[in-house]
């Protein structure tokens, strides 16, 4: 059994397609296709049902699936251990952080907690949810900063992950005004489900954490909306420049447009009801990890207290 194959499985299994898969394993679909069946053989019993579109794990695959993610994850951050081991980059620490929390969260509360501990070097990966969800299964970051909602939890695995909030924030609906002020899109009028015409919306893509924040916690709005997706991006920054462009409503964190309010570039496009809260949380392995993660965690975690927020 090789590495690769548990690397096909867990491609395979996200996916749901065979040439998607292989794609984003560099191989050709007939390739694919034979490391797939190898591991197959290797466990003694089909994996996928291949009936159905997309393909779906049996239920021998979804017993299957969490001790691959694991395997996988052990090993990879295993091979970076032992690559730092004995050398000063053995207590650099490495994180996963999103875009939105890369620029606004993450400069302040990293210096908040540098004021308590010397931290030593720091390795910072922005990407979008899914992007640092897979580094994390990965092995390849110690930690992931990102927003969360109780509606949309994490893809990570509980077993195999702890966290701590670390921080709060809100995704509010905002639009460029108008003349007069106003919201130039406005959620109390055009765009409710049954009266006006659907709102212009400035749309997170499906790899973004905001993203499925706002698709899950849609359900706790005073109203049902009628949007039509205008613009797509995973960049709650290019969303932001868009609606001060007046292309539309996004829902954008607090953090990031507190400025743009103040200064009445945006407007909010509602009131409190149709605005989301979220956590900022960071993430970690439960497995133990060097020293000096271990010591951030720590730190980390006792200021989370400290704020009110027990860690998980």
């Amino acid at each position: 059994m090789e590495l690769d194959w548990l690397e096909d499985f867990l491609a395979l299994a996200e996916c749901g397609n065979f040439s998607r898969a292989a794609q984003r394993r560099n191989l050709t679909q007939p390739a694919f296709s034979r490391r797939i069946r190898a591991l197959e053989d290797w466990t003694g019993t089909p994996l996928f049902d291949r009936s159905t579109q997309p393909v779906g794990l049996t239920e021998a695959g979804r017993r299957f699936r969490p001790f691959a993610d694991e395997t996988v994850r052990r090993l990879l951050q295993g091979r970076e251990e032992a690559r730092l081991a004995g050398g000063a980059a053995a207590t650099a620490l490495r994180f996963a952080a999103t875009h939105a929390l890369s620029l606004t969260f993450f400069p302040a509360w990293l210096s908040r907690l540098e004021g308590q501990a010397r931290l030593g070097a720091i390795h910072l990966l922005s990407d979008s949810m899914q992007a640092c969800e897979q580094v994390m299964t990965q092995g390849q970051a110690q930690f992931l900063l990102c927003h969360t909602h109780a509606a949309a939890p994490s893809r990570l695995e509980a077993g195999a992950f702890r966290s701590a909030a670390v921080g709060g924030d809100r995704l509010v609906p905002v639009s460029a005004p108008d003349e007069a002020g106003a919201p130039r899109h406005a959620l109390s009028g055009g765009g409710l489900s049954g009266g006006g015409a659907a709102l212009p919306h400035l749309a997170y893509s499906p790899e973004s954490g905001m993203g499925r924040i706002v698709t899950a916690a849609r359900g706790g709005f005073p109203a049902a909306l009628a949007l039509d997706t205008v613009f797509t991006s995973h960049l709650a920054a290019v969303l932001r420049t868009l609606a001060r462009d007046g292309r539309g409503v996004a829902w954008l964190p607090d953090s990031l447009i507190a400025e743009d309010l103040a200064q009445g570039r945006l407007v909010r496009a509602g009131g409190a009801g149709w605005e989301i809260p979220v956590e900022v949380r960071l993430y970690r392995p439960r497995a133990r990890q060097s020293p000096a993660a271990e010591a951030f965690w720590t730190l980390a975690a006792e200021q989370a207290i400290q704020d009110g927020r027990a860690p998980e």
